[in-house]
C-alpha cells in the first residue's frame, strides 16, 4: 500500500464526527429528512450530505427510502444500537464533568504523608466542610510518602499534596501550613528508655533505623548527622513512621521521628532531643499556572488563609 492510500485511509477514518451521530440518531427516530433537518436546525441538503458521508466511512446503506419517509436498515438499526449507547455514555459524562466542575460542587483529591492523617488532614477538611456548607464537596484520600507525594501532584493524581519540601521542582508550588519536632524513638528496655530527653550525640551513638529515600525526612536527618559530624550506623530502612517506631519496638534500634499523634501511639519510648531545635514543616503542594475545579481552588485558598506559616 503507497503513502498516497494511507492517508486515505486515514481521512476516511477520521471523517465521523458527534454532529453526524446526533443527526443519524434525530433522522432514525423521526423517519423525514425535513422534519429531522428543522429538529436539527440545519439544512435539508447539510443533513443529506453528513448522512451520506457517514454511510461512505462504513461502508454501507444506514437508511431506504419509503415514500416520503425513511427507515433504518438492517445495518442501520444495528449501528443505531452503538451509536445511541455511545451518544448515552457522553452525555452522562458531560453532565457528570459539570457537576464535578461547578462552582458548587465537584471533587479534590489528596495525597499526604502518612503523620498527617490522624490529626492534620481531618482537622482541614472538616474545617473546610464547615465553612463550605454550600458546597457539595468529596474528597478522595491517600497516603505515602513524600517523593509518592510529589509524584502525584506533578502527574495530576492528586490536585494538592501535603509533604515536605523538596527541591529543584520548578512547577510546584510549597507553602508551609504545618510542623512538626523531631524526637528519638528507643526501645523500651534500652538504657536511655527511663530518661525524658536526651543529647543528639547520645541517641546517634546506637544503631539507627532511617527512612528510605524518598521520604523527605531521610535528607534532613543525614543532614543532622552531618552537621554533628557523626556518620550513623544505619541497620535498616523504612518508607514511613509507624513501619520505624514498630521495629523500634521490637528492639531493632533507634530512631528519629516526628513528634506526632500516630507515632506517640505505638509502643515504644520517645524522648525529646535537647540540643535538637529544629522543626519539620509540612507543605501544601499544587502544580503552579495550571488549572485547578473551583472547589480543589477553593479549598487551596482555605488552607493558604487559615494554615499557611511564615518560616
Amino acid at each position: 500500500m503507497d503513502c498516497g492510500m494511507i492517508v486515505k485511509n486515514r481521512q476516511r477514518r477520521q471523517i465521523m464526527n458527534l454532529n453526524q451521530l446526533h443527526y443519524f440518531v434525530t433522522l432514525a427516530h423521526m423517519e423525514h429528512y425535513t422534519n429531522a433537518a428543522q429538529k436539527l436546525s440545519i439544512t435539508q441538503p447539510s443533513l443529506s450530505h453528513a448522512i451520506s458521508s457517514l454511510e461512505e466511512e462504513l461502508g454501507t446503506s444506514l437508511f431506504e427510502r419509503q415514500g416520503r419517509n425513511v427507515a433504518l436498515t438492517k445495518y442501520g438499526r444495528l449501528f443505531m444500537e452503538y451509536a445511541e449507547e455511545a451518544l448515552d455514555i457522553l452525555d452522562a459524562g458531560i453532565k457528570k464533568t459539570r457537576a464535578m466542575t461547578s462552582e458548587r460542587s465537584g471533587k479534590v483529591d489528596i495525597g499526604y504523608i502518612y503523620t498527617q492523617g490522624s490529626e492534620f488532614i481531618p482537622e482541614v477538611i472538616s474545617g473546610f466542610l464547615e465553612a463550605n456548607r454550600d458546597k457539595k464537596v468529596e474528597f478522595g484520600f491517600s497516603n505515602g510518602v513524600t517523593k509518592e507525594i510529589v509524584e502525584g501532584v506533578k502527574e495530576e493524581k492528586y490536585d494538592i499534596g501535603f509533604c515536605s519540601m523538596v527541591t529543584g521542582e520548578k512547577e510546584l508550588d510549597f507553602v508551609p501550613v504545618s510542623q512538626e519536632k523531631l524526637i528519638a524513638a528507643v526501645p523500651p528496655e534500652h538504657p536511655l528508655a527511663e530518661k525524658k530527653s536526651v543529647r543528639f550525640e547520645e541517641i546517634a551513638s546506637y544503631p539507627q533505623i532511617f527512612f528510605n529515600r524518598g521520604s523527605g525526612l531521610r535528607g534532613v536527618i543525614s543532614q543532622i548527622f552531618k552537621d554533628y559530624g557523626i556518620k550513623p550506623d544505619i541497620v535498616y530502612t523504612v518508607d514511613e513512621d509507624s513501619a520505624m517506631v514498630g521495629l523500634v519496638a521490637r528492639g531493632f534500634g533507634v530512631g528519629i521521628v516526628p513528634d506526632a499523634a500516630t507515632v506517640r501511639s505505638m509502643k515504644a519510648s520517645f524522648l525529646e532531643i535537647e540540643d535538637l531545635d529544629y522543626r519539620r514543616f509540612i507543605y501544601m503542594v499544587t502544580l503552579k499556572n495550571k488549572y485547578q475545579v473551583p472547589v480543589a481552588k477553593a479549598f487551596t485558598e482555605y488552607v493558604k488563609d487559615y494554615y499557611s506559616l511564615k518560616k
